[in-house]
C-alpha cells in the first residue's frame, strides 16, 4: 500500500488546489490507510486535515513545505510581475519537514515560527542552519525533494556538487534525513522527471541517506490541472503562460497505488536498481514512522488553560476563589441575594468544578477588570448571559434570573468543552485591549486567533481574469457585477440574477472563465488577523500552534477559530464593536458640554416609557439591533413594552425564526388576534412569555426536559442532536417513548414532537437576545434622551447599517442643527454643540435656519421633524468632522487640530501644514465659511464680499509663492545669497467673483464629503415629483391598504434577507428627506427591474402599500426608474416648450413602457389553509368575488406572482435554485450570510450602504 508523503492542499495558499477534506476523501477512496499534508508555509490546514483523516479513519502525517535560501544565491531573471512591484515567488529550493510524534509536532511549531520571524508573511524562508538548529536530534524527518538545492544541480548536470550538498544536510541532521524522488513521467531530465528521480536514487545510494517516493501532490484529481495553473498565475501576478507555471503534465495528482508502483519501477530501473520494491518499502516504512494520533500526538480535543498562578492563585485555591468573587458580585448586584440565587450560584459552581474550568471563569473575570480598568466599555454576548457566575463576576450585565435565562444552554456538565464568551468592547480602542491582554498575559500565553480568506467569487473573477489576460477595466467591472456570494455560483447566479445578464455576463466567450472562477470556490486566498479572536493558553502555546506576525505585528496563530477550539484554547473573541465606541462618544460629549455623564450600565430594570414609545413609533435609526427596514417594521406591529419584549424581538428577527414563521402566530397571540395556543397546561411555564409561540432554543430546552423527566443538561444535549435529518430520527425514537412513560397521550407527543422537529434548528437562543437587548436599549435610551450627543457619537464610529446623510437627515427630523466644517471648531469626531443665544450671532441663525423640505403627498410643514415619538430638540447641533474630507489624513486633522484657532487663509496655510489639495477641498466644502463671513448665495452681493471662489485663487497664490520660496530658499543654500524673507502673501481680497449657488456647493459636498449637508438632495427633484404625486414618508401611514402609490428618495441600503420561501428578496430604503421608505421587490418583479434598483442611487418605486398594523407598513414595489432619468425627460420636455401636463404625460409613459422581454403571468393563489366552519360557509362568495374586491394580500415573507392589471412583469430569474440545509432550512443562495452594516474596511464615502447580497457596486 503507497502512502503519499507529500502533499500540498489548498491551505498551500495559491499553490494546492484541493481541500484537505477533499485529498482525505480521495485517498480513501484509493484504499490508503495514511495520507500526509505538506502545507507550504505552515500548518495552516492540519486541524482541519487531521480531523477529516479521525473521520475517515485513516492516519495523518503532517509537515510542512519550507523555502531554502542557499548559501550565495542569486535568482534567477524572471519576468516582471504584471501588477507591478517586487517578485512575487523567486523559487527558491524546498525541503519538507515531516513530524514523527507529540514532540515533532512542537518541534514543527517551532520552526515555523521561526521561519516566520525570519522570512516574508505566508512564505517565510529558511537556511539549513536554521532547520538544522530546530530539528537536529528531535522527532522529524528532513525530505529534499525533486526541488531541492541538490535536486536542481542534478537537473543542471552537477552530480558532484548534488553530492556534496546532501552530505552537508547529513552532517546536520544524521539519520534524520531523506531524499524523495518524484516521477511525473515528463519528457527529458526537467524537475520531477524520470530522469532526475533516478539520480536522486542513485545520489542516495552514494551517499549512504534512504529514498522514499513522492508525488509532490498539488491536487486531488487531474481535471483540476488548468485550476492549478491559474493559481500560479495568481501568486504570482503574471499572466497565464508556459514560463510561469510549475507543472508540465497533469501527474501531479493523488494517484492510486498502482500508478505510484508505475512510476517507481521506472525511476528504478533508470538508476540501476532491479526493481521498485525497495523504494516502496522505504516509503512505507517512513509513512509509518511518521503516522500520528489526531488525539495524543496533535492535541485534538485537548483543553489548555492558564496556569493558576498567572491568576494569583493556586489550583487547591481556586474553587475557594472563584466562589468569593461570585458572593461578593452578587451581594453588589442584589444587596442581599435570596436563597434561590444562591443555590443556582452553587449548581453553576459545582458544574464548573466537576468540568475544572475555574481557570476559564477566572482568566475572563480578569480580562473584563482589565478592559474597564482601563476606561473601556465592555459587555458580554451570546449564551454566556445565561450564566449567574457571569453576572457576578461582572462579565454580564443581564440578570438571568429576572429574564429567565439558563446556564446549561451556555455551560453542560454533559458536555466537556469550553465554552464561549464574547466580549463587546470599543472598535476605536480594540487594539489597546489587545496590547493590554498581551502585557498581562505574556506573549508566551497568548496570541490572535488567524482567518483564513477564501476564494469567492469577485476574488475569484479578478485573479482568473488576470491570469486570462483580460483588460483591467473588464475584470474590475465584472467582479463588481456580482454579488458577494460563493464562486461555485458564478453561472448559476448569470442564469438566476436579470441583472448580470442585463451586464452582458452571459456571453459564450466568458464560459471558459466563470469555469474557472468556479473551480477556485472556497481555496484559500490568504491569511488575515481575525476580527476578535484571542486565544489564551498555558506556557505550552508556541509548541502546539505556529506563531506570525499580523499586519499589525501581533502574535497571531496559523489556526482559525474552529481550529483553536478543537485544540483546546481558550479563545475568547473581543469584538469591536463601533456601537459601544458611539456610546462612549457619546458620553464624553455629555460631559464636556452639559456636566456629568450618565451612568448607562445601570439603568436597570430598563423601564423608561418613553423609549418604549419611541420604539414602538419606529423611530430606532441609529439604535443597535433594530434600525433595520425589516426591525422597523417588526417593532411598529409588535409595540415592546418591556425589555423583555426587547429580547423577543431580536430573537424573532433572526433567520430562523422568519424561516420557519414564528413572527406572525407570535404577533396574532400578541396583538389579541388569536388565543394562545400550549397543547398542554405542563408547557405554559415554558411558553406564556412568548404566547405559545416556541422562539428560544431554552425554551425547547424547557419543553424536553418537562416532557420526559430529563435535566435541563440532557435536553440542551437532545436540542443540539435535532440541527439535522439523521439525529432528529434518533432523537425522535428516544422521545415518544419517554413522553409516553411520563404520562402524555401518544397523540400528543406526536404534536409535541412537530414543534420539536420544526422549530429546534431554527430558534434563537434567549441569553444571546438578552445579552443584544442590553446595547440596544441603551442606545435607544441615549437616543431619546441625549439625541444631539447620541447622534455625534453614531456619525463619528458610523456603527449601523444607513449611511451617514441618513442620519444627518434624522437629526434635522429632531431640531438639531447641522453645524458645517469650521477650521477652528470642526475636529477629527462629530461633536455636539450647544447653539449661542445672542441675537446678533450671525452663526447661530444660520445654524438655527433647517434646510427647506418641501414635501410631496400632502402639505407641508414648519417643523418635519414633529412625527411622533421621534424626541425632539432645541438649542443643539452638530458640527462635521473633518475626517468626511476626502484625502485628509490623520496627522493632517491632528495639525489643524493643534494649531487652531486661525485668523485667516494666510495664517491656515502658515500653521497648519496641510497639503494644498485638502486646503482646496475645505474651502469648497465651507471649512472657511464662518472666518469670512461666507453665507450662501444672495441675488445680489456686495461687491466687498469674500467668496469661496476668491479663497480659491488666494490659495494658489499662496502655494505658488511657497513653491517659489522652496526654490529660493535651494539657492541660498547653494549659493548663500543670504538670509532675505519672501515678503508675505496679502489675505483674501475680494475680486467680485459670484458665489457657489446651492446646486454647485450641494455637488461639493458630495464629492469631498459624502453628505447633502447644506439641504437635502431630493429639493432639487420635488417639482417633478408633486407632478407625479408621490407619497412622502411622512404621510405613508395616512394612505390605506393596498393603495398604489409613488415613492422616491436616495438609495440609502439595499438588503437581501433570507425569507421563507427561500428565494431572494431584495429591500430597499429611500430617504426622501421626511424619513425612510422601505420598499420590497420580490423575484417577480427583479426581471426588468433588478438592475435599476442595484445600479442607480437615486430611484422613483411604484408599489402597494402593505398596512401590517397601526404603526407597521411596507410598500410591495411593483416597478422601479431611475429618477435622474425621469427628471431628465421631463425638464428636457419643459425646454422644449411643453406644457407640464405635456411633460408629466412623457415621464408617465415611460413608466407604462412594457420592458422588453418580459409578459404578464397569471392570478396569484395565496397559501392553502384549511378553513374553519365559519370560513366553509363563505367559501361560495369568496370563489366569485365582486369585481371591485380587492385580491388578497399575501402573508409576511410570502411571494405572490405579480397582478396583471398593475403592470407588474414576470420571470427573469431564471431557473430559481434553493440551498437546503441539514436541518431542513431553505435558502436563497443569493440572500446575506452576515449582519448588515458597512464592514470595518470599506470606505464610508458611497452614499449608500450595499449588503452581501446586493449585485453591482
Amino acid at each position: 500500500m503507497f502512502t503519499h508523503l507529500r502533499v500540498a492542499s489548498g491551505y498551500s495558499f495559491q499553490y494546492g488546489a484541493s481541500h484537505p477534506s477533499a485529498l482525505v476523501a480521495e485517498a480513501v477512496n484509493h484504499g490508503m490507510d495514511a495520507l500526509a499534508i505538506t502545507d507550504r508555509g505552515g500548518l495552516y490546514g492540519a486541524v482541519r486535515f487531521a480531523k477529516a483523516c479521525l473521520q475517515a479513519g485513516i492516519s495523518p502525517i503532517v509537515g510542512v513545505d519550507l523555502a531554502v535560501r542557499p548559501d550565495g544565491w542569486l535568482d534567477r531573471r524572471r519576468p516582471t510581475a504584471a501588477r507591478g512591484g517586487q517578485l512575487r515567488d523567486e523559487r527558491l529550493p524546498r525541503a519538507v519537514v515531516l513530524a514523527t510524534s507529540r514532540a515533532g509536532w512542537g518541534t514543527l511549531c517551532q520552526l515555523i515560527t521561526a521561519a516566520q520571524e525570519a522570512g516574508q508573511r505566508v512564505e517565510p524562508v529558511v537556511t539549513r542552519e536554521v532547520i538544522a538548529q530546530h530539528c537536529a536530534g528531535h522527532d522529524v524527518v528532513v525530505l529534499l525533494g525533486a526541488d531541492s538545492q541538490a535536486g536542481g544541480l542534478l537537473v543542471d548536470g552537477l552530480p558532484a556538487e548534488a553530492a556534496a550538498e546532501v552530505r552537508k544536510w547529513r552532517t546536520e541532521l544524521g539519520s534524520g534525513l531523506f531524499l524523495a524522488a518524484t516521477n511525473h513521467q515528463t519528457g527529458g531530465r526537467g524537475v520531477a522527471s524520470a530522469h532526475q528521480a533516478a539520480g536522486l536514487i542513485r545520489l542516495g545510494d552514494e551517499v549512504g541517506v534512504p529514498v522514499a517516493l513522492t508525488n509532490m501532490v498539488r491536487m486531488a484529481r487531474r481535471e483540476q490541472a488548468a485550476t492549478v495553473d491559474v493559481l500560479d498565475a495568481a501568486r504570482r501576478l503574471v499572466p497565464l503562460d508556459v514560463r510561469n507555471i510549475d507543472r508540465r503534465n497533469a501527474e501531479g495528482h493523488l494517484k492510486d497505488s498502482a500508478a505510484m508502483a508505475l512510476a517507481a519501477g521506472e525511476a528504478s530501473l533508470l538508476a540501476g536498481r532491479p526493481d521498485a520494491s525497495a523504494l516502496l518499502a522505504a516509503t512505507r516504512g517512513l509513512a509509518e514512522r511518521c503516522m500520528l494520533d489526531p488525539i495524543g500526538d496533535i492535541g485534538l480535543g485537548e483543553i489548555r488553560l492558564p496556569e493558576f498562578e498567572t491568576l494569583g492563585t493556586t489550583p487547591d485555591e481556586a474553587p475557594a476563589v472563584l466562589r468569593a468573587r461570585c458572593e461578593a458580585g452578587l451581594n453588589e448586584r442584589y444587596g442581599t441575594p435570596d436563597r434561590k440565587a444562591l443555590d443556582r450560584l452553587d449548581d453553576e459552581l459545582t458544574v464548573i468544578g466537576k468540568l475544572g474550568f475555574e481557570s476559564y471563569f477566572l482568566t475572563v473575570g480578569d480580562v473584563v477588570g482589565l478592559i474597564r480598568g482601563m476606561g473601556v466599555r465592555c459587555a458580554a454576548r451570546g449564551s454566556g448571559a445565561g450564566s449567574l457566575v457571569n453576572y457576578a463576576l461582572g462579565v454580564s450585565g443581564v440578570d438571568p434570573m429576572r429574564y429567565g435565562l439558563i446556564m446549561e444552554r451556555f455551560l453542560s456538565p454533559l458536555r466537556v468543552a469550553l465554552p464561549d464568551i464574547d466580549l463587546d468592547v470599543e472598535s476605536a480602542r480594540r487594539t489597546e485591549v489587545y496590547d493590554r491582554i498581551l502585557a498581562t498575559f505574556g506573549e508566551q500565553r497568548v496570541a490572535c486567533v488567524a482567518m483564513i480568506e477564501t476564494y469567492r467569487v469577485r476574488h475569484a473573477v479578478r485573479d482568473v481574469g488576470a491570469a486570462l489576460s483580460l483588460p483591467p477595466v473588464e475584470i474590475d467591472a465584472m467582479a463588481k457585477a456580482f454579488p458577494h456570494i460563493r464562486a461555485r455560483d458564478a453561472r448559476a447566479a448569470l442564469r438566476d440574477l436579470p441583472e448580470l445578464r442585463a451586464a452582458g455576463l452571459g456571453e459564450e466567450r466568458l464560459d471558459v472563465l466563470f469555469s474557472l472562477v468556479e473551480s477556485l470556490d472556497g481555496l484559500p486566498r490568504h491569511i488575515a488577523l481575525h476580527p476578535c479572536g484571542v486565544l489564551l493558553s498555558d506556557s505550552s502555546l508556541g509548541q502546539r500552534t505556529p506563531l506570525e506576525q499580523s499586519f499589525g505585528g501581533y502574535p497571531m496563530s496559523q489556526f482559525d477559530k474552529d481550529d483553536v477550539e478543537d485544540l483546546g484554547f481558550l479563545k475568547l473573541d473581543v469584538l469591536g464593536i463601533r456601537m459601544q465606541s458611539a456610546m462612549a462618544h457619546a458620553l464624553a460629549e455629555i460631559e464636556r458640554t452639559d456636566g456629568p455623564a450618565p451612568d448607562i450600565d445601570a439603568l436597570a430594570p430598563f423601564d423608561d416609557p418613553e423609549v418604549y414609545d419611541m420604539i414602538a413609533h419606529r423611530q430606532t435609526l441609529g439604535c443597535f439591533q433594530i434600525e433595520s427596514p425589516g426591525q422597523r417594521e417588526l417593532v411598529g406591529k409588535f409595540g415592546p413594552e418591556n425589555f423583555h419584549d426587547i429580547i423577543v424581538d431580536i430573537s424573532l428577527f433572526r433567520p430562523g425564526p422568519v424561516k420557519s414563521d414564528m413572527v406572525t402566530p407570535f404577533l396574532e397571540a400578541r396583538q389579541g388576534w388569536a388565543e394562545p395556543e400550549y397543547l398542554h397546561p405542563s408547557l405554559v411555564p415554558a411558553l406564556e412569555q412568548t404566547c405559545g409561540v416556541v422562539v428560544f432554543h431554552e425554551q425547547i430546552i424547557q419543553i424536553i426536559s418537562i416532557v420526559t423527566g430529563c435535566s435541563l443538561a440532557q435536553g440542551d444535549e437532545v436540542r443540539r442532536a435535532l440541527g439535522d435529518k439523521e439525529g432528529q430520527a434518533k432523537v425522535k425514537e428516544w422521545f415518544i417513548p419517554k413522553a409516553v412513560a411520563n404520562g402524555y397521550p401518544e397523540s400528543l407527543c406526536e404534536e409535541i414532537w412537530f414543534i420539536l422537529e420544526s422549530f429546534a434548528s431554527f430558534g434563537f437562543c434567549k441569553a444571546h437576545a438578552a445579552a443584544f437587548a442590553l446595547p440596544t436599549y441603551q442606545s435607544a435610551w441615549l437616543k431619546r434622551h441625549h439625541p444631539a450627543h447620541f447622534l455625534a457619537g453614531i456619525l463619528t464610529h458610523d456603527p449601523g447599517m444607513y449611511p451617514k446623510r441618513l442620519l444627518l437627515e434624522e437629526a434635522r427630523r429632531m431640531g438639531i442643527a447641522i453645524l458645517g466644517l469650521d477650521v477652528n471648531r470642526s475636529t477629527q469626531e462629530y461633536r455636539a454643540e450647544p447653539l449661542p443665544v445672542e441675537a446678533d450671532d450671525e452663526e447661530a441663525e444660520e445654524a438655527v435656519r433647517l434646510p427647506e423640505h418641501l414635501a410631496m403627498g400632502g402639505p407641508s410643514r414648519e417643523h418635519p421633524g414633529s412625527e411622533d415619538g421621534l424626541p425632539q430638540v432645541e438649542g443643539w447641533g452638530i458640527r462635521l468632522s473633518l475626517a468626511d474630507v476626502k484625502g485628509i489624513s490623520e496627522e493632517e486633522m491632528r495639525q489643524v487640530v493643534d494649531a487652531a484657532p486661525y485668523q485667516s487663509l494666510t495664517d491656515f496655510w502658515a500653521r497648519a501644514n496641510v497639503s494644498e489639495p485638502v486646503v482646496e477641498r475645505l474651502i469648497l466644502a465651507g471649512a472657511f465659511d464662518a472666518l469670512y463671513g461666507i453665507g450662501r448665495r444672495a441675488p445680489v452681493q456686495r461687491r466687498t464680499q469674500v467668496t469661496r471662489r476668491d479663497l480659491l485663487l488666494a490659495l494658489a497664490d499662496l502655494h505658488r509663492e511657497r513653491r517659489a520660496d522652496s526654490r529660493v530658499g535651494a539657492l541660498q543654500g547653494a549659493f548663500s545669497f543670504g538670509a532675505e524673507e519672501a515678503e508675505a502673501t496679502s489675505d483674501v481680497v475680494p475680486t467680485g467673483l459670484v458665489e457657489m449657488d446651492d446646486e454647485q456647493r450641494l455637488k461639493a459636498e458630495l464629492e469631498i464629503l459624502g453628505l447633502d449637508a447644506s439641504h437635502h438632495i431630493m429639493e432639487r427633484h420635488l417639482p417633478l415629483l408633486r407632478a407625479l404625486g408621490a407619497t412622502s414618508s411622512r404621510f405613508l401611514l395616512q394612505r390605506r391598504n393596498r393603495d398604489e402609490v409613488l415613492v422616491a428618495g436616495v438609495k440609502v441600503a439595499t438588503q437581501t434577507p433570507p425569507v421563507r420561501s427561500g428565494r431572494r428578496v431584495i429591500f430597499l430604503t429611500l430617504d426622501d428627506s421626511t424619513g425612510p421608505v422601505d420598499t420590497t421587490f420580490f423575484e417577480d418583479v427583479q426581471g426588468p427591474y433588478a438592475a435599476t434598483v442595484f445600479s442607480s442611487w437615486m430611484l422613483l418605486v411604484r408599489g402597494l402599500i402593505r398596512r401590517t398594523g397601526p404603526r407597521g407598513i411596507s410598500i410591495r414595489a411593483t416597478g422601479a426608474w431611475d429618477l435622474g432619468t425621469l427628471d431628465a425627460a421631463w425638464r428636457s420636455a419643459l425646454d422644449q416648450g411643453a406644457t407640464e401636463a405635456e411633460a408629466i404625460a412623457a415621464v408617465v409613459a415611460i413608466l407604462d413602457e412594457v420592458p422588453a422581454g418580459y409578459s404578464l403571468v397569471g392570478e396569484w393563489k395565496p397559501t392553502r389553509v384549511e378553513p374553519t366552519a365559519g370560513e366553509e360557509r363563505a367559501a361560495q362568495s369568496r370563489r366569485n368575488p365582486p369585481a371591485d374586491e380587492p385580491a388578497p394580500i399575501p402573508a409576511d415573507g410570502e411571494e405572490p406572482p405579480p397582478d396583471p392589471q398593475n403592470h407588474t412583469r414576470a420571470g427573469g430569474m431564471g431557473r430559481r435554485r434553493v440551498l437546503v440545509h441539514a436541518s431542513g432550512f431553505k435558502q436563497s443562495p443569493y440572500s446575506d450570510i452576515k449582519p448588515a452594516g458597512t464592514g470595518a474596511a470599506d470606505a464610508p464615502r458611497k452614499l449608500w450602504h450595499s449588503s452581501p447580497g446586493s449585485s453591482g457596486r
